[in-house]
């Protein structure tokens, strides 16, 4: 009978552990998609954006395509756990939201009611690519945070790729470079006052860019206005 009780015990003690650790899994995700967004709301109020768009997190993995998918048709940006995982602070996850809500637009214009743009976007998807971490910028500046955040999300959640002739994305660093000279022409205030200096991911940048940023600072001194051919 002892040993019965016992036994019973250790079960019943067992299925209360998985009970809560299931329990503490919820709030878990609640608290994330709470503080999704509370981001993503304030992005679209701040910037006037009367477009319904709904933030999703998802602790599954998905394709990209799949995801692209969703923001152009669905009307709804998803951020799984992978991707949540790269984003330290509130500026980081407005970086990746606000790429989101860029792409999601493009479904509410043009002709089948953005099923053209849709169309488009998948056609050409490096300039689109281009188009969406430019307009973050803008979003996360009118919201009231740093854009820097997109160069440290992107620093440490896009891999750089041998090549892009044949890819659907443009190279990371030629994404960071662009996203730098935006940020350097239009709002040169957050790199005058860098709160990211001593930032891990922005130093990697800085480190891994200097080639890059050496083309920017010839233009600049020879003031030119023809387009750098970054890499």
């Amino acid at each position: 009978m002892k040993k019965i009780l016992i036994l019973f015990s250790v079960l019943f003690l067992g299925a209360g552990t998985v009970l809560a650790t299931e329990q503490s899994e919820i709030i878990k995700e609640q608290t994330v998609q709470e503080k999704i967004n509370d981001v993503g709301f304030k992005i679209l109020n701040s910037n006037m954006i009367d477009k319904r768009i709904i933030f999703v997190y998802d602790k599954a993995e998905k394709k990209s395509l799949l995801k692209s998918a969703d923001e152009l048709t669905k009307r709804q940006i998803i951020i799984t756990e992978g991707e949540y995982k790269f984003v330290d602070n509130d500026d980081e996850l407005a970086a990746f939201v606000s790429r989101g809500i860029s792409m999601a637009l493009k479904s509410y214009g043009g002709m089948w009611r953005g099923g053209l743009n849709a169309i488009q976007v998948k056609a050409a998807p490096k300039m689109y690519e281009i188009v969406a971490d430019k307009r973050a910028v803008d979003f996360m500046v009118n919201a009231g945070y740093d854009p820097i955040g997109l160069i440290t999300f992107l620093n440490k959640s896009q891999p750089q790729k041998r090549y892009d002739t044949f890819s659907s994305s443009n190279l990371t660093s030629k994404r960071l470079a662009i996203i730098y000279e935006y940020i350097y022409t239009k709002y040169p205030y957050f790199l005058a006052n860098n709160k990211y200096l001593e930032n891990e991911s922005y130093q990697n940048f800085l480190l891994t860019s200097v080639d890059n940023r050496k083309k920017l600072e010839d233009k600049i001194k020879n003031h030119s206005e023809k387009k750098i051919k970054y890499e």
